[in-house]
Order: structure tokens, then C-alpha cells, then sequence
């Protein structure tokens, strides 16, 4: 008897552990095109993977050129021409550019909040050649 209270208290106590790590488990994006650091020719589409379905309304992002190439700029150029689509359950999130970038270094930024609420944020970075 003593037996099986002393495993029942260990079950409570190890599933006590794990809650947090379970709601730790916030959205981040798990893959993207371009791949983050990749070097690509003109993309006309970006694409976000996330690892969780998002409700569209919760979500932002933004196209932002972060440097060009022989050009001294301090500052950045955020890049407004483009409309979005969601697919795989509002899983993955394409982003429709009207012209392909220029060359240079982009980051494409986005903020969202997951079923948990926690709003997470991040950024994917890629050069254009």
C-alpha cells in the first residue's frame, strides 16, 4: 500500500516537472523560403512555416532590406508591396511580392500569438544576389 502511494506522489511530482515545458512550447517558425541565411536570385515569394496553427488577425510581419550592397545606409527600407496567403491550417503563411528584390540583405520579421497566447517574434534573414 505504502508502495503505491510512494509511485503515485513520484507520478504527480514528475508530471509537475514536465508542465512547463509543455507550456514553454511557444510558435516559432520551423521553416522558411529563402531558408534563414540562404543566398537566392529575385525570390518573388516568402514563405513561413510555423510550428503551430495562428489565428491570421494576431499576425504581423514586415519586409525589411537591412543593408544593399555598395551602399553605406544607415537605417532601413521597409519593403510594403507584397499580400499574403495562409495554407496548412494557418500553419504556413506566403507572402506574394509584387517585384522581386533587389540585391541585399533582408530580414523578414513577424510577431504572432499562438493558442497559448504568448505572443512570440523573430526574424529570418537571406541576401539577395
Amino acid at each position: 500500500m505504502r508502495l503505491r502511494f510512494l509511485f503515485a506522489y513520484a507520478a504527480a511530482g514528475l508530471a509537475t516537472l514536465a508542465m512547463p515545458t509543455i507550456v514553454m512550447a511557444h510558435t516559432k517558425v520551423v521553416a522558411s523560403t529563402p531558408a534563414q541565411g540562404a543566398t537566392v536570385a529575385k525570390p518573388k515569394l516568402i514563405k513561413l512555416t510555423f510550428s503551430e496553427a495562428l489565428l491570421p488577425p494576431t499576425v504581423a510581419t514586415s519586409v525589411v532590406m537591412t543593408a544593399m550592397p555598395g551602399v553605406k545606409y544607415h537605417g532601413e527600407m521597409v519593403i510594403r508591396n507584397f499580400t499574403t496567403s495562409w495554407s496548412d491550417g494557418n500553419k504556413t503563411l506566403t507572402l506574394m511580392l509584387r517585384q522581386p528584390l533587389r540585391a541585399g540583405t533582408y530580414d523578414v520579421r513577424w510577431q504572432a500569438a499562438g493558442a497559448d497566447g504568448h505572443r512570440m517574434k523573430g526574424a529570418i534573414s537571406f541576401t539577395v544576389s
